[in-house]
């Protein structure tokens, strides 16, 4: 799938989360899904990416997303974006629109999280066994 092919591909899940409420059935299942706004690093251009998260079992202000790439071995440009600007983020949760900020975990909760994720997900166990990276796992601290 080359560039164009992702980011039609991307913008056909992005409007059925919105038509939709915040579900994805056609991509994703019942998974939680959420939208990204970042800003682009050499862009400067606002730019949405649609993934899943897991919710913080103790903090309801707090999800967890997964910069997998679907197990290819760099890091989706959203990731980049974030590391870059953590703060002055935006999350669509369902109907609700939410400012955020990141945080990367670092190891042990960072193994912790995505070890989660892969018991929930088997796909997450196949990103992880399909590259040599080390998947980081981001909290985003959500502004309610």
């Amino acid at each position: 799938m080359d560039q164009a092919d992702r980011l039609a591909f991307n913008q056909q899940n992005i409007d059925e989360f919105r038509e939709t409420g915040g579900k994805m059935p056609s991509s994703f299942g019942d998974a939680p899904v959420l939208l990204l706004h970042t800003t682009g690093v050499k862009s400067g251009e606002e730019r949405i990416a649609p993934m899943m998260y897991q919710a913080d079992a103790d903090d309801p202000n707090r999800v967890y997303v997964f910069a997998s790439n679907g197990g290819r071995d760099s890091h989706p440009a959203w990731y980049g974006n974030i590391v870059a600007q953590p703060s002055g983020l935006t999350v669509e949760i369902g109907t609700e629109t939410v400012a955020a900020e990141a945080e990367v975990l670092e190891e042990p909760a960072r193994s912790e999280v995505y070890a989660t994720q892969a018991e929930r997900y088997d796909a997450f166990a196949g990103y992880a066994e399909g590259t040599d990276r080390v998947i980081p796992v981001v909290a985003l601290n959500l502004a309610r």
